[in-house]
């Protein structure tokens, strides 16, 4: 077996609807906090100044795969500035392009279990409607899932490595059936149809069974098991109150594998015998369980932990549950684990705050060997910031978590300008990861406070539905009080506080420049919403599945049409009076552009200073290198010109 069969990609929490526009990430795994070393914190100094060039020509990798016999890895790289399929010889060499794509992105999904063959998904200009595509060993290249108006995703592979599963939405647009297609001429076969709005989750070895999820609310949900013998669907994790429950993948015994925050705060990982229905707890902590994966043995089981904003990863002995030591890395998290068929060698990326993903590779036992490093050569790290986490207090006394980078020679005595960065979802997470645009405004002296505030995702469910139906409101407030951590480190200068965000962030800075008119000095909106009733009436036809948690929690726009005009910044743009700025994908099918244009023109009407740009070809976030170059060195300049004097 390649890997386990899981339909992950379309198993999406309601929090990353709409996710913050950034780079595009490997599946989250990272050391368990026994093994990982600890950053040091870099030494108060005279940092080097970077241009934004410098710092966007690290190398965005992502997706790794080992070939089937071991010998190369499958990867994505934007090395050219469009991400393309790239492979290097696992024993350390030259990476080799496969494809040259000058326009789309291709993100690779792996190898074939048993050739050189590569399948990858890639849309077109953002639009977010993926095909899957065949890259054969003579190097032609074939769309698997052909059409215009579709949406298709990788499943996974088959536990006898003969088929591979494809989830699309060509029959309804709504929801997502399963396909199943040959390794051998690509011949297609329904799965199974799903008609009822679920998200297809894991499929079971022998694939009779299909674990479906059924979201009622963002933080409410259940399992649901099809029989595809009997055709006979069984609610697994039925319950009262407030839960949720994800199928995470079928064991090699036929037992079902699921994260449930059932009678606590945070998930954890189960195992149900599907004959008496008996749940025991395979792994839990003091964090949410994300997931779970066997490598391709069985040999192992790999528990992924969403921890402090940062995953960790614990490794356990499939049979007895016993932890198993991982090999030394170095210094950050691990992402991407990918293993080879006899389960002893590893692939996967390191990074941190100060640093992207870089590929490395490891045996079991064994040293760590980088194989592709990311990083730009003519940076020195030291001059970068790691993120530090740092909580506060609210206006109500919850406490809220949040990154904080503090630019090199920051002081008492040298106070900088900060900016309050807020992440998309509503319920996504700022995470130590790399970030070419906040290291950016950092090294030019600008602090940077990546605020988790109520309503994100990764420290209860209890925090995660605290912004409920008060989006624009209880948040908001968090947001505005976290001022006042910056200006209590004594470095940040309390008149030259701003804030930025990306899709619902951008919402976020819209809603504070409007309601709190007075808080922050200047605002930059990166694909945000304008107008709660347009982006709810017209969100993408495959989120249909998630349509009513996703009303439950922000509001129906015929329902609750009054409040969402009264959170909607558009409805009141004549209260902003800072200066904005406004980037836009003129693709993005998740905020439509014309709610920039809307906001755009109200402020600009008032005499407000506003900045507009536009990237004809991006959706809802940056995927092309050109685009992110000309949208930061243009938020910098925005910066320096309104915040920094």
């Amino acid at each position: 077996m390649k890997t386990i069969v899981r339909l992950t990609l379309l198993s999406v929490s309601l929090a990353s609807l709409l996710a913050a526009c950034g780079e595009p990430a490997s599946p989250p795994v990272a050391a368990p906090p026994q093994a990982r070393a600890q950053v040091p914190a870099a030494p108060q100094r005279e940092a080097k100044r970077y241009d934004i060039d410098t710092l966007l020509s690290n190398l965005r990798l992502s997706s790794s795969d080992l070939s089937p016999d071991g010998s190369k890895v499958l990867y994505s790289s934007n090395q050219t500035g469009v991400i393309n399929l790239y492979e290097v010889p696992a024993a350390g060499g030259e990476p080799m392009a496969l494809t040259a794509s000058t326009t789309d992105s291709l993100y690779a999904l792996g190898y074939f279990p048993k050739d050189g063959r590569v399948l990858y998904t890639a849309d077109q200009g953002g639009n977010e409607l993926n095909h899957i595509y065949v890259r054969e060993v003579d190097g032609t290249v074939q769309d698997l899932t052909p059409g215009d108006k579709h949406k298709a995703m990788f499943g996974g592979w088959a536990d006898d490595d003969q088929s591979f599963f494809v989830l699309s939405n060509e029959r309804d647009e709504r929801y997502f059936d399963g396909y199943e297609y040959a390794v051998d001429g690509y011949a297609r076969t329904l799965l199974f149809k799903n008609e009822s709005g679920y998200f297809p989750g894991a499929i079971s070895r022998d694939k009779r069974y299909v674990a479906l999820g059924k979201v009622h609310t963002t933080n409410d949900s259940d399992i649901v098991l099809l029989d595809r013998e009997t055709g006979k669907e069984k609610n697994l994790t039925a319950h009262e109150g407030t839960e949720s429950n994800e199928a995470v993948a079928f064991a090699p015994d036929g037992a079902l594998l699921y994260t449930s925050n059932r009678g606590g705060e945070f998930s954890r990982l189960m195992r149900m015998d599907l004959g008496s229905g008996e749940s025991t707890v395979v792994y839990e902590t003091t964090w949410d369980v994300a997931g779970a994966d066997y490598t391709p043995d069985d040999g192992h089981l790999l528990v992924y932990v969403n921890a402090d904003a940062r995953t960790e990863l614990v490794m356990l002995d499939a049979a007895t549950l016993q932890p198993v030591a991982l090999p030394s890395v170095p210094a950050g998290d691990i992402t991407g684990v990918d293993f080879s068929e006899d389960g002893k060698k590893l692939v996967f990326w390191v990074a941190s705050s100060r640093f992207p993903s870089s590929l490395w590779t490891a045996e079991l036992g064994g040293q760590a060997r980088e194989l592709v490093s990311a990083l730009n050569p003519a940076i020195n790290v030291d001059d970068l910031v790691e993120g530090e986490v740092v909580r506060f207090k609210s206006y109500d006394g919850l406490e809220i978590p949040g990154i904080l980078y503090t630019p090199h020679g920051a002081s008492d005595t040298a106070r900088v300008p900060a900016m309050v960065w807020v992440h998309g979802g509503p319920g996504g997470q700022s995470r130590l990861n790399y970030s070419p645009l906040i290291q950016y405004l950092v090294n030019h002296g600008y602090a940077v406070y990546a605020i988790n505030n109520r309503g994100s995702s990764g420290y209860g469910k209890s925090f995660f539905a605290a912004d409920d139906r008060r989006h624009g409101e209880a948040d908001l407030d968090d947001v505005v009080e976290s001022k006042k951590l910056l200006v209590a480190t004594g470095k940040i200068d309390s008149e030259r506080i701003g804030i930025i965000g990306g899709s619902y962030g951008g919402y976020m800075t819209l809603a504070a420049l409007t309601y709190r008119p007075d808080a922050f000095r200047v605002g930059v909106d990166i694909f945000g919403v304008a107008n709660w009733l347009r982006t709810l009436e017209s969100i993408p036809a495959w989120w249909e599945a998630q349509r009513t948690a996703l009303y439950a929690e922000l509001g129906d726009p015929v329902a609750d049409k009054e409040r969402l005009m009264r959170i909607s910044p558009l409805f009141h743009a004549n209260k902003i009076t800072k200066p904005l700025m406004v980037l836009q994908g003129a693709n993005d099918p998740r905020v439509l552009k014309v709610e920039s244009d809307e906001i755009v023109a109200a402020v600009k009407a008032k005499g407000v200073p506003v900045e507009y740009l536009v990237f004809d070809d991006e959706g809802h976030g940056f995927v092309k290198r050109e685009n992110e170059k000309r949208g930061y060195e243009a938020v910098l300049k925005f910066l320096d010109a309104h915040l920094k004097q």
